[in-house]
């Protein structure tokens, strides 16, 4: 099990947090802060420069946290609440990828949901600090605040 835990913790974490490096950087094909920037108002979001950087710095963040295990139900809560953002600007486009549909940020909401229920395992900063066995009711506190805090972060910042 700690085997599965870590491969997915990586190797999901590393892909969001790279995905943020590209929002606010030329690193890993990016377009740069300015790239970033216009991006998010393409999809109709206020804000410009500094909702790419909080997405950025979100996604590079919770991404890191959750490859490394450590605070995995607040990492979760972030990759969760940057990836509903994904969704609702996706979601339009139906689901699959093939179509710019949310498949790809639903796989990776379910993920965190999961990393919230399991925990990091036992091959985790989490573990190493003594704070691996988180109690079941971070799954529910952590969809709330990521899930609720994408949908607040969409309602709040997106124009009609």
């Amino acid at each position: 099990m700690n085997t599965g835990l870590l491969l997915l913790r990586v190797v999901a974490g590393l892909l969001i947090a790279g995905h943020g490096v590209q929002k606010v950087s030329f690193h890993l094909g990016g377009s740069g802060l300015a790239g970033g920037t216009a991006e998010f108002r393409g999809d109709g979001f206020l804000g410009g420069r500094l909702t790419a950087l909080a997405a950025g710095g979100t996604q590079i963040g919770a991404g890191l946290f959750l490859a490394f295990g450590l605070l995995t139900p607040l990492a979760c809560a972030g990759v969760m609440g940057v990836m509903t953002v994904a969704l609702t600007v996706k979601r339009p486009h139906g689901l699959w990828v093939q179509h710019d549909g949310y498949e790809y940020p639903l796989v990776l909401v379910v993920i965190g949901a999961a990393l919230a229920a399991t925990g990091p395992g036992d091959w985790s900063l989490d573990h190493l600090l003594g704070l691996a066995h988180w109690p079941l009711w971070w799954l529910p506190a952590a969809v709330v605040a990521g899930v609720g805090g994408g949908l607040g972060t969409r309602f709040a910042l997106h124009r009609a």
